[in-house]
């Protein structure tokens, strides 16, 4: 069976469409949500893509937070949904407090485009279980607000409880505190980059192939699902 996964469109989303082709890409059937529109119509996963969600007013994801479709979004991400957030995304899942922190304006106060080289810190999520642990891959980074921050309680749980996904290496674009590029939430399922590995999936546009693992893994961990739930219905 194949999954589908839901990408949001927001205005002011502007990379919905690269990560639909990179869901495309991987196998999953494609279900395009619209902001104002609180079905989920029973996807597998949802993206919260890259972009500028009303045109980052008051302050990024702050608005698309209470857009209609993220009172179902978080209900759904709580119960156990996986849900990818994207740069914007990333910080719409911390707007909606289903990560901790806050992404704020990149510490040299300037927007950084390149290729950033990433450390694979925790593939029990799952949207990195096709890595294998301390993995460097290849994904673009661009943002203005991508400096990851939280106080220092909150930064010693996440490293004790193994939920840094992925860490900034050979030099963090952002001032991103303990060089964090990716957390995730308490059960694995909810995952924030500011990188966009949806920029990374095919040789003719992306610096590699490496984003690709993210979009395979939801899938990967979705079938192992739906292997347990149909191995524990035949008991």
């Amino acid at each position: 069976m194949t999954m589908r996964i839901g990408v949001v469109t927001f205005p002011g989303s502007l990379d919905d469409g690269d990560a639909a082709r990179a869901a495309r890409i991987a196998g999953a059937d494609v279900v395009r949500l619209w902001h104002g529109d609180p079905d989920l119509h029973g996807v597998d996963a949802v993206v919260l893509p890259g972009g500028f969600s009303y045109g980052d007013a008051l302050r990024c994801g702050a608005i698309a937070r209470f857009a209609p479709v993220m009172e179902s979004l978080v209900d759904a991400a709580r119960g156990g949904l996986p849900v990818l957030g994207i740069c914007n995304g990333f910080q719409i899942l911390c707007e909606a407090h289903l990560l901790p922190g806050a992404l704020t304006r990149n510490q040299h106060l300037h927007f950084r485009n390149r290729d950033q080289f990433l450390r694979v810190e925790s593939t029990d999520t799952a949207w990195t279980n096709g890595f294998t642990d301390g993995q460097e891959i290849l994904i673009p980074v661009k943002n203005g607000e991508g400096c990851y921050v939280a106080d220092q309680r909150t930064l010693d749980q996440l490293e004790a409880e193994g939920r840094v996904v992925a860490r900034y290496i050979r030099g963090n674009p952002n001032g991103s505190q303990r060089d964090i590029a990716a957390i995730t939430n308490e059960a694995g399922n909810v995952v924030g980059i500011m990188p966009h590995p949806e920029h990374a999936v095919e040789t003719l546009t992306g610096p590699s192939l490496d984003g690709l693992g993210f979009f395979t893994s939801v899938l990967r961990a979705l079938a192992g699902a739906s292997a347990g739930a149909h191995a524990g219905g035949h008991q």
